[in-house]
């Protein structure tokens, strides 16, 4: 059962699908898939290509917007989209402290969150496909994760593709989670010191809040404990286009004068609350780190680990000595479990993930070597989530792959950039530029 209604400019139609949990064993358990369809109104019956729109995440759904701004405005010039919500997020079947319970104890709710990677997500995009197009192949444009999902796609079923476009998301095709975080952190830290080069009087607003955290207990208006790790956590920010400004605004009016002194004001604690929070997406701190299982070696909070081989991010040391405190970001430690109440019922899970040993490949090198699909990737220089040279070891690895390395925009170029991002790849995919 469908339903069409429209917005400016756009016709809508919500879809639902139903697709094996585990693609192996289509007989067993199925979930239901959320898709929304979007038409440019005076194409609605016009027999369009298909675009695909993998959102980034892990974790997250596809975008609601209204009308059709920035790269969708674009895409709907030429295409019929659609914006999936991967298996576990928005309508599809979401998996949080609420749902995952009716999967039994913590063991069965691992255990199913195993279905929730990339290789899961482009089976269900292929039955999807065969029922939509009907068979035909479409484009996909995959953004930061849906660029690793795309990727997947060329691996497992390149035959359901007639062009794939990846913005900032061409992952490393055998990196472990400890080699990724190798590459963040020094990432991360060039991102802080961008910062407070910008905002200098953010250097000691930042100390100060931090060691406001070291002394006291600040528990938030939703029970999250914002400790000074969780305080350095909101450096994930500057990564995105804005990231630098939202931080300094949230920075400048932290404290408040109240009859007992200074204390962190509502409005600060509100800000963070929203930015730290993980109740609207907390699949991506459940299975970030799986995302680069492949093998059996287990993720093992990686990002948790090698942080300790940077102690400049050690903050009760920068702030006993006078170096700045640096913020992390793009990084799930198991702390989070203990101070957000979305993800504290499951800390198990995420525990027994850490720990899993029998990840199953999400590349294939040989077939990508062999490709034969038009394949464009806009790479940003100096992204903080996505480590650039991992991503143009991929590029010289996939066959006919076409970079457009830039430093004009952050890592959500498609969002700031839209119609000229998009406008571009597709130029550079059919030859154009």
């Amino acid at each position: 059962m469908t339903t069409s209604y429209r917005q400016p400019g756009v016709v809508l139609t919500d879809r639902r699908f139903t697709v094996p949990l585990d693609h192996d064993r289509p007989e067993d358990e199925t979930i239901e898939l959320y898709a929304r369809e979007v038409v440019a109104s005076d194409k609605a019956h016009q027999d369009l290509p298909w675009l695909l729109y993998l959102q980034g995440g892990p974790g997250f759904g596809a975008d609601r917007s209204v009308g059709r701004p920035g790269w969708l405005g674009r895409a709907l010039q030429e295409y019929r989209v659609l914006l999936l919500d991967q298996r576990g997020t928005g309508h599809s079947t979401p998996a949080n402290r609420q749902t995952l319970p009716l999967r039994g104890g913590p063991a069965e709710q691992a255990e199913y969150l195993t279905h929730f990677r990339a290789d899961s997500i482009v089976r269900d995009c292929e039955v999807i496909r065969a029922e939509l197009t009907p068979g035909k192949p479409w484009t996909v444009l995959g953004q930061s994760f849906g660029g690793f999902c795309a990727t997947s796609y060329l691996s497992l079923a390149p035959e359901g593709l007639t062009t794939a476009v990846l913005t900032g998301g061409l992952p490393s095709l055998d990196a472990h989670a400890d080699d990724v975080y190798r590459a963040a952190f020094p990432r991360i830290e060039r991102k802080v010191t961008a910062h407070y080069a910008r905002y200098p009087q953010d250097a000691e607003r930042a100390r100060r809040i931090a060691d406001h955290l070291l002394h006291h207990d600040v528990v938030l208006s939703n029970g999250y404990r914002l400790t000074v790790e969780a305080f350095q956590s909101l450096g994930i920010v500057l990564g995105t286009g804005d990231g630098t400004h939202r931080l300094h605004y949230l920075l400048e009016n932290a404290f408040v004068r109240t009859a007992q002194g200074h204390t962190l004001s509502d409005a600060f604690q509100e800000q963070a609350q929203a930015m730290l929070s993980y109740a609207r997406h907390p699949l991506y701190a459940l299975i970030h780190e799986s995302i680069y299982g492949q093998d059996a070696r287990p993720t093992g909070w990686s990002a948790e680990r090698v942080r300790a081989e940077f102690p400049q991010f050690d903050a009760a040391k920068a702030l006993a000595g006078d170096e700045p405190l640096l913020f992390t970001g793009e990084s799930i430690h198991p702390w989070m479990f203990d101070c957000d109440p979305a993800l504290r019922p499951l800390r198990e899970p995420a525990d027994l993930l850490a720990a899993r040993t029998n990840w199953t490949p999400l590349y294939d090198p040989a077939r990508l070597a062999a490709n034969e699909v038009p394949v464009v990737a806009a790479v940003y220089h100096d992204d903080m989530y996505v480590d650039t040279a991992h991503s143009l070891r991929t590029a010289r690895t996939i066959r006919g792959l076409r970079t457009w390395i830039t430093d004009e925009f952050e890592h959500d170029g498609i969002r700031t950039g839209g119609p000229r991002v998009l406008d571009r790849l597709l130029a550079l995919v059919r030859g154009e530029a």
